[in-house]
């Protein structure tokens, strides 16, 4: 019996160096996502194109078939409705140079109905009769 005891502790001491050196190494990635606001001026089958007020350039972002559409509620909408001249709020994270959108955020649009100017005009005829 006290040469299974010695020889377990030999074995004992010989595996626990190796699972020192076998320890996992973790790896923490960070993702950030960001947002943009904007209106739509381009929409094509991989790609929408922003252009906001803060920005002098439009911004491109790739889609994906994970990509998100919701109108202000969070309610789920088509993604066929969404098209040029939409505001819309992007949320997309960055993976190299590609700009990659998460959610798509449609905004309702809000018309402006223009003023009118409403213009009477009244005409009067006479007509003479001679008796």
């Amino acid at each position: 019996m006290t040469r299974v005891k010695s020889l377990v502790l030999v074995l004992a001491v010989l595996i626990m160096p190796c699972s020192l050196f076998a320890q996992q190494e973790t790896v923490t990635t960070k993702v950030t996502t960001t947002q943009t606001a904007g209106m739509i001026s381009e929409f094509s089958p991989d790609t929408i194109v922003i252009r906001s007020e803060t920005s002098t350039s439009p911004s491109r972002y790739s889609y994906t078939k994970s990509t998100t559409y919701v109108d202000g509620t969070g309610a789920p909408v088509s993604m066929e409705t969404v098209k040029s001249g939409l505001p819309v709020t992007v949320y997309y994270t960055s993976e190299g140079d590609r700009m990659i959108a998460n959610k798509v955020v449609v905004h309702k649009t809000t018309t402006v109905k223009p003023a009118v100017e409403e213009k009477r005009t009244s005409t009067t005829t006479t007509t003479e009769r001679k008796y």
